[in-house]
């Protein structure tokens, strides 16, 4: 049963791909997954370090200017800072050393402004603070930070106040402070294009400008522009945090790294947003250059394994030739031993009868010689009957003879062979076939062809082999020629069976002698006889070539040692 080595080749090849991708694949995406998590974890501790450096910074702002208030509280008496002149130029040199500072102020107990230097003068110089919020906050808890708000003023601004408490009077002391400042602070947050950070208080309202859209005192959200409307959409709450918080949170459909921090002695949470694709792009390039190495990686799999396939196969069509010629041979020899054995059987049940009538046969030939039937008229007639029964024995007896030199023996033998007689007796198998399609078998012999050392069997059965190709490549009408030669100089004897046949394309001459190759029709021919012919030959120390030519006919040749 032949093999269906396409099927094979696929069920070979996908086995060593699939034993060499899966544990690929799985490193790789283990490695993957393992640098993916390292990363983010880099990544958003990295974060975490940005959004507490920018706290700290806003921390040490306020206590500067906490610091600073109380300075001047402490080096001024209640008397001088109420003077507005004197404190108009303690402004100025507040003002000179940092810009961040709006206006000042000097509030006594009761909410009243006693000075006041600023931008809102006319507005601010008559406001009693008495029932605002903050007013109410510092007194209880000596400094206050403001969230942003609206005031008196109808601009966004906080404040800073603090209580300065003396044996004659308490009184406060608050200045606005300029909101540039803080963007400063917070704007060094953003890290990339993409990246975004602003501050929001307890009910989650923008105390800062977002780089993205939103303004003081609203909800913040991020803005998505149309070519028909803006929409926004809410950022996380993180109003409510005691402590920091860093998470990676997908919001309308946006993914994005978040972290929140709350600010000291505020009511403040800072909070920085930046963009995975942005911030991963070095893990996106890694993943990127991970399948490329992947893809190649397959590639070098796949192109392997399809080479490694096709040797394999290769090796195994090889191999299954192999065998089926040594299968072949072998069932030939069988055939051979059986059909010499019966060729044995029916020569010597034959030459009983011939043995008998070759008797019969003499003894009335003798008869005939008696006087009177010699003179009988039909005495002619009698003795060329006798003659013919005589001469069909010795054709059968030689028929028999040639059947038992060909079922001698089997087996690889030494022996003096005759090559002109075995010949002889070799084509008088196929004279009778040659004749009914009109195919003459010539006989070309040297006289000084010697006697050599082989075995007869094997040759009869190459020439056998080699008298039934020409007959076949002649189909009818034409000429079969068998010829000897002896070579002196090499000490081999030549035969020569040609024919007047159709001929061998050049093409095919190279692979004449190859298992399963034949020129005839699909059906006709196994593609093994002259392989095993050729095989023979090799083993008995000759060899066996061909000539042939498209329209002329072919001309096997076999050279054979004399000993």
């Amino acid at each position: 049963m032949e093999r269906n080595y396409r099927k094979l080749w696929w069920q070979h090849c996908l086995a060593i791909i699939g034993f060499s991708v899966i544990p690929l694949l799985f490193v790789n995406f283990s490695l993957y997954k393992l640098f993916d998590r390292i990363y983010t974890e880099k990544v958003m501790e990295n974060l975490r370090n940005s959004a507490e450096n920018r706290r700290d910074a806003i921390d040490l702002f306020f206590s500067e200017r906490i610091a600073q208030l109380f300075t001047i509280a402490n080096t001024n008496t209640f008397q001088q800072l109420t003077d507005e002149d004197y404190l108009n130029k303690i402004f100025e040199i507040m003002h000179a050393k940092s810009d961040s500072y709006m206006d000042i102020g000097i509030i006594d107990s009761e909410g009243h402004h006693l000075s006041y230097v600023g931008p809102y003068y006319e507005l601010l110089k008559q406001v009693n603070y008495k029932n605002e919020f903050w007013f109410n906050e510092v007194k209880a808890n000596g400094i206050y930070i403001s969230d942003i708000f609206m005031g008196f003023r109808k601009a966004p601004h906080f404040i800073i106040a603090i209580m300065v408490r003396e044996r004659s009077a308490s009184w406060i002391l608050r200045v606005t402070i300029n909101l540039k400042n803080i963007d400063d602070i917070i704007q060094k947050a953003w890290t990339g294009t993409l990246s975004d950070a602003f501050i929001v208080n307890r009910k989650n309202v923008l105390q800062t400008r977002p780089r993205f859209g939103g303004n003081f005192l609203e909800v913040p959200a991020f803005p998505e522009y149309t070519s028909d409307s803006l929409k926004s959409h809410p950022y996380p709450d993180y109003s409510s945090i005691v402590a920091s918080k860093l998470e990676r949170v997908t919001y309308s459909g946006m993914d994005a790294f978040f972290a929140a921090v709350p600010i000291h002695n505020t009511k403040w949470i800072l909070v920085i947003k930046e963009n995975p694709d942005e911030i991963l792009s070095p893990l996106v390039q890694g993943q990127h250059w991970m399948l490329l190495f992947t893809a190649a990686g397959l590639a070098i799999i796949a192109t392997g394994a399809a080479l490694f396939t096709n040797t394999l196969i290769n090796r195994i069509k090889e191999t299954d030739r192999e065998n089926a010629a040594n299968s072949d041979m072998l069932l030939q020899a069988n055939k051979m031993i059986a059909l010499s054995k019966m060729a044995a059987g029916i020569a010597h049940e034959v030459n009983n009868p011939l043995a008998a009538i070759a008797e019969k046969a003499g003894w009335l030939k003798d008869l005939l010689a008696e006087e009177d039937i010699a003179g009988s008229k039909n005495f002619a007639e009698f003795d060329e009957s006798v003659d013919k029964i005589e001469q069909h024995v010795g054709r059968a007896r030689k028929i028999i003879h040639n059947l038992l030199g060909f079922a001698r023996r089997m087996e690889p033998a030494k022996e003096k062979i005759d090559v002109n007689t075995l010949l002889d007796e070799t084509t008088g198998f196929l004279e009778n076939e040659a004749r009914y399609v009109n195919i003459r078998i010539v006989k070309e012999y040297a006289d000084n062809v010697p006697v050599i050392t082989s075995d007869l069997s094997q040759i009869q059965q190459v020439v056998l082999n080699l008298l039934n190709n020409a007959i076949d490549a002649i189909g009818h009408d034409g000429t079969v020629t068998v010829s000897t030669r002896y070579h002196d100089k090499t000490d081999e004897v030549e035969i020569d069976v040609a024919d007047t046949g159709k001929g061998i394309a050049e093409n095919d001459l190279d692979k004449i002698f190859d298992p399963f190759f034949t020129t005839k029709e699909v059906g006709k021919g196994t593609g093994l006889g002259l392989s095993i012919s050729y095989s023979i030959i090799e083993k008995l120390g000759g060899k066996l070539k061909v000539q042939s030519k498209v329209g002329t006919g072919t001309v096997f040749t076999i050279l054979l040692p004399k000993h």
